[in-house]
Parts: structure tokens; sequence; C-alpha cells
């Protein structure tokens, strides 16, 4: 039988499924790779006033921020990602998301002039980074960093690196259902087999993903949205625009 275990973290639902044979020492890996999630939330938190990165939005438009050399690391693969998707990823996304009501509401469409404001504090352009002394330094006051778009995967890497390190070669790690990871196949199966929801399954298709020693992840706007004269706004933001990606008709009853 499996060790089944779950943590609630970045407001979401954590779920490990691991295999092996000592079922002692599996749940306190897994229990070790759960602490380590909630480490990574206390860390990389936009919400909590204790985190690393609310320390980093509320000092770096004063003086260059040293921060933990892990948490650089990371910030400068997502500014690299920016890079190479030209903008539509981006980590400097927090003025968008407050422009949008997202953070800590309901959702609502900002004014032009809401818009354009938040637009102009956006942007991987106005981040600085040092490599020598490990600062971060922002060159405008009220640019904000938000790695809604990226913690949650970055938390579920460290845990399973946490797991292949303490020996379990079977183990299915998920948040919220949108990001997961899988080590290995279940006992006597090639892969672990993953069930998608609509919209992300093809016409014709069966809906199913294969995973082995590898990651999916997919995001939509069913966590945060609002409807609007009969459409879906979701919170997924385009950097480049400052504009919602997912405007939905709502479907007639």
């Amino acid at each position: 039988m499996p060790v089944l275990l779950s943590r609630y973290a970045m407001a979401t639902r954590f779920e490990l499924v691991i295999y092996g044979d000592d079922p002692v020492r599996l749940r306190a890996a897994g229990e070790e790779a759960l602490d380590e999630i909630e480490r990574v939330e206390a860390q990389l938190s936009f919400y909590r006033s204790d985190s690393e990165i609310h320390w980093l939005n509320s000092r770096a438009a004063i003086a260059p921020v040293k921060v933990d050399p892990r948490l650089y690391r990371l910030l400068k693969r997502c500014a690299e990602l920016s890079e190479m998707t030209d903008g539509a990823f981006d980590v400097s996304v927090g003025p968008l998301m407050r422009a949008w009501r997202f953070v800590k509401d309901k959702g609502a469409i900002p004014s032009q002039e809401e818009l354009e404001a938040a637009r102009a504090i956006s942007g991987m352009i106005h981040i600085r980074f040092d490599d020598d002394a490990l600062t971060v330094q922002f060159d405008k006051s009220g640019v904000e960093i938000d790695l809604g778009g990226y913690g949650k995967g970055y938390a579920i890497e460290r845990a399973v690196e946490l797991l292949i390190e303490n020996g379990i070669v079977s183990a299915l790690l998920h948040g919220g259902t949108s990001s997961v990871t899988a080590i290995g196949a279940p006992p006597g199966e090639e892969c672990w087999r993953i069930a998608m929801p609509q919209p992300f399954i093809n016409e014709g298709g069966d809906g199913l993903v294969d995973l082995k020693d590898s990651s999916l992840s997919v995001s939509a706007a069913h966590g945060k949205s609002f409807e609007v004269d009969g459409r879906i706004y979701g919170h997924v933001i385009d950097p480049r625009s400052g504009l919602s990606v997912n405007k939905t008709p709502v479907a007639a009853a």
C-alpha cells in the first residue's frame, strides 16, 4: 500500500503518494518534503508580511537588497524565462495584479489610467541584479515581484529533490492539481497516468497524460475570476499588454 500525505500551503492543497517497502521511512521522507514546501512559501509569498519577497518588494526601490543565494538564482532564472518568452512570463506582474484587484480581492476591470500606471512599473527592465553582491534593486517605486506563476512549481521541485535524496523511487506530488511531478512509476506500471480536465483535452483525445520522472503544469482562470457583461476575466495576466488572457463568454444555460 502507498503512503498518502497532504499539506495545505500556498493557498492550495498539496498531495503526495509514495510507494516503497518501509512505510515509516516513506512517511518521514514525505513529511520532510512537505515541510520544504512550507519553507519555500515562507520565503516566496507575495502576501505574507514576514516573507523575503515581501521584504524585497518593500525595500528594493530604496536601495539594493541582499537576498538568499537560492532566491537570487531563482529570480535570475525568472529573468531568463522572461527574455525567452519575449515578456509573456514576467514575475514583475505585481502592479498589474493589484490593478486588476486580484490581490486579496475578487477582481475587477481596471480603468485605462490604472492600467497604464501599472504597466509603467511592470517589466523585468525595472529590476537590477548584482551577481557579485547577490543584491536585487528596483529602478522605480511601486515595482513588485509576484512569484505566483513560478513559486508553486519551484516548491514542488525542491520537495522532489528531497524525496530523491532520501531514496524515494516511486512517488507523485501535486499542488492544487495544476502542477504535478512524477518520480518513477507505480509498482507494476510503466508510468503515472494523469487525467486532464477540460479545456485541456484535445478533440477526440482521452484526456490522459503519461508521466515518469517528469512534470506537468497548467493554468486556468477558474481559480480567480469574475464576470462582467457575460464574460469571465481570469487572473492570468499578459504582462506585455496588461490584459487578462482569459475573456471567455459565459455559456448559455
